[in-house]
């Protein structure tokens, strides 16, 4: 498991499954959530130890980002919460797609909209419509306000819209090459010290991807 250093809360992840999916674990000391569990509901819960799951938030949904979610919902009972779009295909209610239809539905507890504020133990995530990759894409932001370390660095969960030095892509089914644009510059207006948690590869920042991606996107 790798810690993540200078963020305004506590921030691990584990690398998991055949496409090195980030699966995030964030807590503010009160609450602790898990960011888009791949598969391999034993290895997170045993990441977790004695820390109890209040939330499973799911960026998309992908099978990559939703395969452990009713593993883990059945073993904790915890919260699990998605964007109304994109809630329909993670919970079975909307037709399959290739790149749905490929885990076991889970249940979407509570279904969110661009602008909602997710609060979760002290922590208070801004939810930021991305779509792009999927419809109903979405990142979660957090002012060090709302952190257990104040003094430390704003964090993004940007899911597969924004990576180091790279974007998610928008060939599947719902994805939009016009949309992502449309989301990567409302990304543009995050303080540059932002850390952003993405769904695949290396941690970066949005002060870094100011001179990358959204040079080249946004």
């Amino acid at each position: 498991m790798y810690t993540v250093n200078g963020a305004c809360l506590d921030v691990e992840f584990v690398v998991l499954g055949p496409i090195a999916n980030n699966t995030y674990l964030i807590s503010d000391g009160t609450a602790t959530l898990v960011v888009d569990p791949c598969c391999d509901a034993p290895t997170i819960l045993e990441a977790l130890g004695e820390r109890s799951l209040d939330a499973i938030v799911l960026t998309h949904s992908h099978f990559d980002h939703v395969g452990a979610a009713r593993a883990l919902k059945d073993a904790t009972g915890a919260l699990v919460i998605a964007s109304e779009i994109d809630a329909p295909l993670i919970d079975g209610t909307a037709p399959k797609t290739r790149e749905s239809g490929r885990t076991e539905p889970c249940p979407v507890d509570s279904k969110v909209a661009d602008g909602d504020i997710v609060e979760i133990g002290g922590m208070a995530w801004k939810v930021i419509m991305t779509p792009g990759h999927t419809k109903g894409s979405m990142c979660l932001f957090i002012d060090p306000r709302f952190g257990n370390h104040p003094e430390g660095a704003p964090v993004l969960i940007s899911g597969d819209t924004l990576f180091c030095a790279s974007i998610g892509r928008t060939d599947f089914e719902g994805g939009s090459m016009d949309d992502m644009r449309a989301s990567l510059k409302r990304l543009a207006v995050l303080p540059d010290q932002t850390i952003v948690l993405p769904g695949h590869n290396d941690l970066t920042t949005i002060g870094a991807e100011r001179r990358r991606v959204f040079a080249q996107y946004a």
